[in-house]
Parts: structure tokens; C-alpha cells; sequence
């Protein structure tokens, strides 16, 4: 049991992820009077509070929890190793059962989403282009299969792009130069973005909230969307540019009317401006 009984407990699998590094160090810095945070690793790991632990185990870890967050999952692979994001969300939610969670968050992607030229929302249609986002749209439907067996509360987020973990921050922080696909003369691609700060602000909210006030799928983004050259302009990052090709899409951006009524987001957040300080100044890259 936690010591202060004041604290939710959050098991975090994933943990030594990009996104479960973000999450621990926000958590730790801006909601330790909310939250303890109880970091899963796979393998060895200095931290005292982790606990180390595979979904492939038979033994079930020693620890309570009051919410599991689920920040694991497997990217830019083939399709058998997309399948995995599968069974772990199946291991997040035996997890909770065992733990003794009211729910559970699991990562999801806008990437499930149907093509369209303007922000959607979370009744838009799924149509994933790509199979990352057809393992996530996978990944979904078992992990809500047990809201409808009644067994506990689960809570898919389709996330945008999480600057500073997603493959436009990883070649500009390789190369210092990032390519961008050309629509118009030096007009390149808008993204639904969301700050390393704000990202865990969000997951903060819904962990502390009633799982039975909680909508089952929640778009999670900073309003608006962000100008890929703009962010470059702030990293300070050169450009070059490449005829956009037939398959590319200008603008790929979700309404977040839904998440604002969990929690306010700064009204600058979708700017490049706060985006980059905070990856740049945030402290959570290690």
C-alpha cells in the first residue's frame, strides 16, 4: 500500500521508453503530491521504485496499483512484430486484474484513422494506411474487449505526434537537418503535436479522474496543428525539400474538443515555439 494515502499509485509499463521516460520525469517533478509512480522495466534498472517484471512471466509481480499505464508498444516493425502490440495490451489489462487497478490507459495513434483534410474526431472513421496503425486499431479492440466483459475500465488515446519521440525530432537530433515533403513552394506538412510537458499533464488528468467518467477512445493532441518547418525554424534545424508524393498528406490533425473537457491545455500549446522549448529545456532526455 502506498504510504500516503493521498497518492495514486500508477504502475507504468514501458517505463524505459521515450514516453515512459517523459511520463516519470513530469510525474516525479510536477505531481509527486499526486501521484506515486511505480516505473515496470523489462531488465535491470537503478531505480528504487522499479519493479522488473516481462508479460511473458508466469509469476505475477508483488505490488498493488490503482491504475496501470500502458506506454509500451512496438513501432516501425513488420507485421508479425506488430502483432505484439496485441497481447501486450491483453498483458496490460491481466496486469490490472492482478494489481487491483479501477483502468487502464493504453497507448493507441491517430494513425487509425481514415485519411481527411480536416481535423477528426473520435467518431471519424478507422481506416489505418500503414500497418502500424492497423496493429493499433488491433491493439484497441482487445484492450476494450474488457469493457464490454465488464471486467474493468479500459481508455485508448489516439496520440498524436509526441515531440521529441517521434522520427521528425530523431533526424533532427542525428543530423541537425530534417527533409520535409513540398506541397507548395516551401510549404511542407502540419501534424496534430502534443509537448513532452502537456503530454503528461494530459495522462496526469486521466489517471486521477473516475474511470466511469472516462470516454472509452480520447484523441489526445494540443489544439490546432503544428507547421513542421516551424519546428525545425525553432530547433534550428535546416530544411531541404522533396516533391511531396502522391500518397503524402499535407495536413493530419484531431479535434481535441473531447479532451478539453478532461483537461486545459496551455492556449500556445500547439505553437512551435512552446513545443521546442520544452523539448529543448525540459529535462527529460537522459
Amino acid at each position: 500500500m502506498s504510504a500516503n494515502p493521498q497518492l495514486t499509485r500508477v504502475a507504468v509499463l514501458g517505463a524505459s521508453g521515450k514516453i515512459g521516460r517523459i511520463f516519470c520525469h513530469y510525474g516525479a517533478r510536477d505531481f509527486a503530491e499526486d501521484l506515486e509512480i511505480i516505473p515496470f522495466f523489462r531488465g535491470h534498472s537503478d531505480d528504487p521504485r522499479a519493479v522488473k517484471w516481462c508479460p511473458e512471466d508466469v509469476d505475477k509481480p508483488d505490488c498493488q496499483a490503482d491504475v496501470v499505464l500502458a506506454l509500451w508498444g512496438v513501432v516501425g516493425a513488420d507485421d508479425k512484430q506488430l502483432s505484439a502490440n496485441v497481447s501486450l495490451a491483453k498483458a496490460a489489462n491481466a496486469l490490472a486484474q492482478h494489481v487491483g487497478a479501477s483502468h487502464v490507459i493504453h497507448c493507441s495513434s491517430v494513425a487509425v484513422y481514415a485519411p481527411s483534410d480536416g481535423a477528426v474526431d473520435e467518431d471519424w472513421p478507422t481506416r489505418p494506411q500503414n500497418a502500424y496503425g492497423q496493429s493499433k486499431l488491433e491493439m484497441e479492440h482487445a484492450a476494450l474487449a474488457a469493457n464490454d466483459a465488464g471486467q474493468l475500465r479500459s481508455i485508448c488515446l489516439r496520440i498524436g505526434n509526441v515531440a521529441g519521440a517521434d522520427s521528425l525530432f530523431a533526424a533532427g537530433a542525428r543530423d541537425g537537418h530534417i527533409v520535409l515533403d513540398q506541397f507548395e513552394p516551401q510549404i511542407g506538412p502540419a501534424r496534430s503535436y502534443i509537448a513532452p510537458v502537456d503530454l503528461t499533464r494530459v495522462f496526469a488528468a486521466l489517471i486521477k479522474s473516475q474511470p466511469e467518467d472516462l470516454p472509452s477512445v480520447l484523441n489526445v493532441a494540443a489544439p490546432g496543428a503544428t507547421r513542421m518547418q516551424d519546428l525545425a525554424a525553432e530547433m534550428d534545424w535546416a530544411v531541404s525539400w522533396r516533391d511531396a508524393p502522391d500518397t503524402a498528406r499535407r495536413l493530419v490533425e484531431v479535434s481535441t474538443a473531447r479532451l478539453s473537457k478532461v483537461v486545459r491545455l496551455p492556449t500556445d500549446s500547439a505553437s512551435a515555439e512552446w513545443i521546442a522549448r520544452d523539448v529543448k529545456f525540459g529535462g527529460w532526455q537522459r
